[in-house]
């Protein structure tokens, strides 16, 4: 076989590996002119070669991000070095519609791209190739994954009957707040309140009517607060919230708007039609207390004064 023959079977060999392979391939000059567009390219894009070749990439597809493309691509013919981005990084370079059966979910091709230099003879890089793959099938599975995981996550730390924190993790970040006082001393305040006579509740409508009166409770919660503070069920009809950047005499706002709006409310379960009032204890955070389960009990104590002192009204912890 000759010289000749040979070079140019191993050229059509290329050719054909360039055109059947199941990546992008994409050859641009120093001008971000289109040279080389395989069979991939035009499969996704629907822009067959012929329409692409010497064409300004950005101009055909406007939609890429161009200071965070043309900053990659300096890099490369500046150094010489090839490039990366993932779907992570950036979801895709351009924007293609999935075809893949598995993650028929995924309105586009989720893609990770490489960029290479091509150096001329004289050494210096007058083009460079972008490799583009198609991870959409990847992608989808780690977001599904993560939202798995987001969600199990969630459950670990939420009380399943109010959808407020658990105990145990506001715990976690009562201790955080406390430790942030300790080094910024900025105001916080800590609320301590539960339902009055709420087994008096459970006894006469049922425990199902009493689930209900803490998810009211929860939920007039969750409407008065802003998304710093920091909700919790501490347990059976005993309810905390932190508040961040609060004084007591703002709490006792908090507080008062959550009482009167708990007195107010009407539960209808079943055939019964009930009310029930709520009574609430508040500590602010100061620098003789000296621990954050301290803190946890002086605002108790005001809980239990206001309890004492006939319910249905919020009392500030004074020592």
């Amino acid at each position: 076989m000759s010289t000749n023959l040979q070079q140019f079977q191993e050229f059509h060999w290329m050719m054909d590996l360039l055109q059947t392979i199941d990546v992008g391939l994409i050859v641009l000059d120093r001008n971000l002119d289109i040279k080389v567009w395989n069979s991939f390219m035009e499969n996704h894009s629907g822009m067959q070669p012929r329409e692409v070749r010497d064409k300004n990439l950005f101009e055909l597809f406007p939609d890429i991000n161009k200071p965070w493309f043309k900053n990659k691509i300096e890099s490369v013919f500046l150094l010489k070095n090839r490039a990366f981005s993932s779907w992570e990084q950036r979801p895709y370079l351009m924007r293609f519609k999935n075809f893949r059966p598995i993650t028929g979910s995924s309105e586009f091709m989720y893609q990770n791209i490489t960029i290479n230099p091509l150096l001329s003879s004289s050494g210096e890089v007058t083009q460079l190739s972008i490799v583009v793959y198609d991870v959409t099938d990847i992608a989808v599975k780690k977001l599904q994954l993560d939202s798995v995981n987001q969600e199990l996550e969630h459950l670990s730390r939420s009380d399943r009957l109010t959808q407020l924190f658990n105990r145990g993790y506001w715990e976690e970040l009562l201790n955080s707040e406390y430790t942030r006082f300790q080094r910024y001393q900025k105001p916080v305040s800590l609320v301590m309140f539960d339902i009055d006579h709420f087994k008096k509740v459970n006894d006469t409508y049922g425990h199902q009517a009493g689930d209900e009166a803490l998810r009211n409770t929860s939920m007039i919660i969750q409407q008065s607060m802003r998304t710093t503070d920091i909700a919790g069920r501490f347990g059976g009809e005993e309810f905390a919230v932190i508040l961040p950047e609060t004084d007591k005499e703002s709490a006792m706002i908090f507080c008062e708007r959550i009482r009167s709006s708990i007195e107010k409310s009407t539960i209808t379960y079943e055939n019964f039609t009930f009310q029930f009032t709520a009574s609430m204890g508040i500590c602010e955070l100061s620098s003789e207390i000296k621990t954050a389960n301290q803190w946890l009990e002086y605002a108790d104590q005001a809980l239990f004064k206001s309890k004492n002192n006939g319910r249905n009204q919020v009392t500030i912890y004074d020592n």
